[in-house]
């Protein structure tokens, strides 16, 4: 079956980086466009980012662009998101989602950021927090 495992997540200061990894299992990852949400305590899913299934195209939210950058490698089933000059506001449980038609479905921006309508698997999250 679908399993979407996310990790990387952890405790870093205002201004620093982390690297998030989501290894996909139980379809073919390659034929699919993917994204990254998060969820902040007591708030809603927020979509951040996306990328096509073969990488061509990305988008983000505003409130990350230009910090977040989302990758993938279809040889290791793998998608990334690089965060860099975290933020406090950027706390959060972070989930990567599998879209829900293979590509090549159309993915700009306002397909991508349809998460209850586009995505059908999403993973359990792993949690960032930004502090001093």
């Amino acid at each position: 079956q679908v399993q979407l495992v996310e990790s990387g997540g952890g405790l870093m200061q205002p201004g620093g980086s982390l690297r998030l990894s989501c290894a996909a299992e139980g379809f073919t990852f390659r034929n699919y466009h993917m994204s990254w949400v998060r969820q902040a305590p007591g708030k809603g899913l927020e979509w951040i980012s996306g990328v096509s299934y073969g990488g061509a195209v990305t988008n983000y939210a505003n409130s990350v662009k230009g910090r977040f950058t989302i990758s993938r490698d279809n040889a290791k089933n793998t998608l990334y998101l690089q965060m860099n000059n975290l933020k406090p506001e950027d706390s959060a449980v972070y989930r990567c989602g599998k879209f829900r038609r293979p590509g090549p479905a159309n993915f700009d921006t306002t397909q991508a950021m349809d998460i209850d309508r586009n995505y059908d698997f999403w993973g359990q999250g792993t949690q960032v927090t930004v502090s001093s």
